[in-house]
């Protein structure tokens, strides 16, 4: 680590002044990307502003809509009755992410604007065409999501919610890394009254994004009978030590006909 002033402001408006007053601030929500990042020298601000007392934790279920606040931990998600009730495969997501300890430090506004490509939550919500709240507009899923690490939020700008409709049925799945248990492969199915959404996060080397074709097999047939002879192209698929762009592919096919099943 390296000398850096730290600031935890009470107010949005605080914060903001602070960030906007150093070029080089970057601000904190649970740490869990941020806190190596510093440790390794990638980053190097003059000042870290953390979020934890804006107030932006908590969770709120309308009739039509989960709201969660971008300070609400994993854990937080997982275990709430009201999200396991209204959106049980949001709260199934959220009870996978990395282990306990990442579970109860990690934040739901710190992944979605870190974007990682093989992160958890922009699958969700990108399968539930959900609405990203910032302190200044709101972004709706389609156009949030920009490619790897890549987000349409602004200079200084900060998630404050997050708000999912309520689907009539959707899953979850994902193929875990053994040591990470980042998704090698995962895949997010939504059936909504517009028809289906399906995500894959951790396949491509530009991030979260939405599987046409199976799409319209599903909104066609809701059956994991309907996306059997569909196969997802290895071009622009991640390939590492963990696993080639061709079995990704094949893993995408694997996932989503789970995830339908469990819908």
């Amino acid at each position: 680590m390296y000398d850096f002033a730290y600031e935890k402001p009470t107010a949005i408006a605080a914060a903001l002044a602070t960030l906007k007053s150093h070029a080089d601030s970057k601000a904190l929500a649970g740490g869990q990307t941020f806190i190596p990042v510093l440790k390794q020298r990638l980053n190097k601000p003059s000042v870290v502003v953390d979020l934890a007392k804006l107030g932006l934790a908590g969770i709120n279920v309308t009739p039509n809509a989960v709201v969660i606040g971008a300070m609400t931990t994993h854990g937080a998600v997982g275990g709430s009755a009201e999200v396991n009730k209204a959106i049980p495969a949001l709260a199934h997501l959220a009870s996978m992410i990395g282990d306990w300890q990442v579970r109860h430090r990690g934040t739901i506004g710190g992944s979605l604007a870190n974007n990682d490509p093989s992160a958890c939550y922009p699958a969700a919500v990108l399968a539930l065409g959900a609405t990203i709240t910032t302190d200044r507009r709101t972004i709706l899923a389609d156009d949030y999501f920009q490619g790897m690490f890549t987000t349409a939020l602004e200079e200084g700008e900060l998630v404050t919610s997050i708000s999912f409709p309520i689907p009539e049925r959707a899953a979850y799945m994902k193929f875990r890394n053994p040591a990470s248990r980042y998704a090698m492969v995962g895949v997010f199915v939504a059936k909504l009254p517009a028809g289906v959404r399906v995500a894959i996060t951790g396949a491509s080397q530009g991030g979260v994004f939405r599987h046409a074709q199976m799409e319209r097999a599903l909104s066609a047939n809701f059956a994991a009978s309907a996306i059997a002879d569909v196969t997802t192209p290895a071009d622009g698929l991640n390939s590492d030590i963990h696993a080639s762009a061709e079995y990704r592919a094949h893993l995408i096919g694997v996932m989503a006909k789970r995830a339908v099943e469990a819908a």
